[in-house]
């Protein structure tokens, strides 16, 4: 070998402190590659679930939004009816006011109160086809959901709070009121 050939000992260590650091830094950039990739992994599955969450947020809302507008519609064909039903009453109130002001055994009136009665019942029942059902309380316990009382009476016969006369039927449609019952309501004697 000739002398340019040959490498003395220090400048084989020289090179091989060389070829180690370029390794290191090969290293360390490998390992800054993975570290941004991983980081990077994680950012793009933060987002992915972010998304997942909204679009599930998403469609959450929109199916409220549907039933809601479901029940709406619901309400409106149960109780569209109700400020017909609410004119209608003063009709039956009529006819019942006329079957009692009139005398039941005069031979005279009998057809007449005949056909008052058909109307009346023809009435009554159509409003219980669709669901319109009177509130008669007497005797029942007073209930401001559903009774206006007109008046306190002191009745020792009855317990407090009770209704011992009705002035006026009260109505639901569909469970809901109406029109309140006015009633009379026994009190506590003094």
């Amino acid at each position: 070998m000739s002398d340019q050939q040959q490498t003395s000992p220090e400048e084989e260590n020289v090179a091989a402190q060389a070829a180690a650091e370029q390794t290191t830094e090969t290293e360390t950039e490998d390992t800054k590659t993975v570290d941004a990739v991983q980081a990077e992994i994680e950012g793009l599955t933060a987002q992915l679930t972010e998304a997942k969450d909204q679009a599930l947020r998403a469609q959450a809302d929109a199916q409220n939004a549907r039933r809601r507008a479901e029940q709406d519609v619901e309400k409106a064909h149960k109780f569209g009816q109700e400020k017909l039903v609410g004119d209608l009453l003063p009709v039956i109130d009529n006819l019942e006011r006329a079957l009692d002001s009139m005398n039941v055994e005069d031979e005279a009136l009998k057809s007449v109160v005949e056909g008052i009665e058909l109307t009346l019942k023809s009435f009554q029942d159509t409003l219980t086809k669709h669901s319109v059902i009177a509130v008669n309380p007497a005797g029942e316990p007073f209930d401001p959901q559903h009774h206006q009382a007109m008046t306190m009476v002191p009745n020792p016969d009855v317990e407090p709070n009770t209704v011992i006369d009705v002035f006026q039927k009260g109505y639901t449609l569909h469970g809901r009121l109406v029109r309140p019952a006015m009633v009379v309501v026994s009190k506590a004697v003094e």
